[in-house]
């Protein structure tokens, strides 16, 4: 399985906060997956009533907090996510303001653009934002911004759908990348520390897990050489058994035989007046040795 690694982005306060958020660019696909909306004479997407045909407004998602943004780095052929905390969206929002970037537009991240105006900029702070007005459901913390467009060539591609949303410009950090080339606070050292110690105490329960399947993988390997031993010492028992049964009921069926000449020398010693003992030293007793053979056959079923 691929591992992709989701990295946060934070704004990077060594460098100038003024090349934050440089520009906002109108783009075919915007990497946050939001569409804008627009007014203007050929279209009315708002759900309140009509605006002014003329004003040539466009509505959007500059940013949106903890959404996952996907991306490639071809110099070392990875794949990755990128996401913004809503504190960084927040921060992003008022320096995009704070230093004069709202007439600052580019075509697809490229050419710069005349024309592009922010004209109103605000993050989203409850379910009764503006921003449904316009269609959006979107977390909380989501930075909008409204445009106009003065630009012919450029409304033209937004009423045809050629253009569809809008892509920040800006200079952002990975965070983790920006804490290890800061010197570590005390408290940083003993977090890390602490994490050391909770990885080298799940890797030891990981090896006592292991040394469990490990155990558990010999003694199952012993006890199925085991039980194929017994089943073969069984088949060879049932083989034995079988001829036993087939004797036994062989004997029972002799005795069985002997019984009507038995009752014939009992009638015909009786008849002489003759004591049957001194006829037969050891008198029979077929009726005990039939039965004996037949609980021995019942042991066996």
């Amino acid at each position: 399985m691929k591992n992709t690694k989701i990295v946060e982005l934070v704004i990077d306060e060594d460098n100038n906060e003024a090349l934050t958020i440089d520009a906002i660019s109108l783009v075919h696909s915007p990497a946050i997956e939001e569409n804008f909306v627009y007014f203007g004479k050929d279209k009315n997407n708002l759900t309140f009533a009509k605006v002014d045909e003329e004003k040539r407004m466009l509505v959007s998602p500059a940013l949106i907090p903890n959404k996952q943004i996907f991306r490639y780095d071809p110099n070392t052929d990875q794949e990755y996510y990128v996401y913004f905390s809503p504190e960084t969206v927040r921060k992003a929002a008022e320096l995009y303001l704070k230093h004069n970037n709202h007439h600052k537009a580019t075509y697809e991240h490229q050419d710069r653009v005349a024309g592009v105006l922010t004209v109103e900029s605000w993050v989203k702070e409850g379910d009764m934002d503006k921003s449904k007005l316009y269609g959006f459901d979107l977390p909380n913390g989501t930075w909008f911004v409204k445009m106009k467009i003065t630009n012919d060539e450029l409304w033209d591609r937004i009423k045809a759908g050629e253009i569809k949303g809008l892509s920040i410009e800006g200079y952002f950090v990975d965070k983790m990348q920006k804490m290890s080339e800061q010197e570590p606070t005390d408290e940083e050292i003993l977090s890390a520390l602490n994490d050391i110690i909770q990885e080298r105490t799940e890797l030891k329960a990981k090896k006592i897990e292991l040394g469990l399947v490990s155990d558990f993988k010999s003694d199952y390997s012993k006890a199925v050489k085991k039980s194929l031993s017994l089943v073969e010492e069984v088949a060879k028992i049932s083989g034995k058994l079988d001829k036993i049964k087939k004797e036994i009921n062989k004997n029972i069926i002799d005795f069985e035989k002997l019984e009507k000449p038995y009752k014939t020398i009992v009638k015909q010693v009786k008849d002489l007046g003759l004591d049957i003992n001194e006829v037969l030293d050891d008198r029979p007793n077929l009726n005990r040795d039939i039965k004996s053979m037949k609980d021995a056959l019942k042991l066996l079923k």
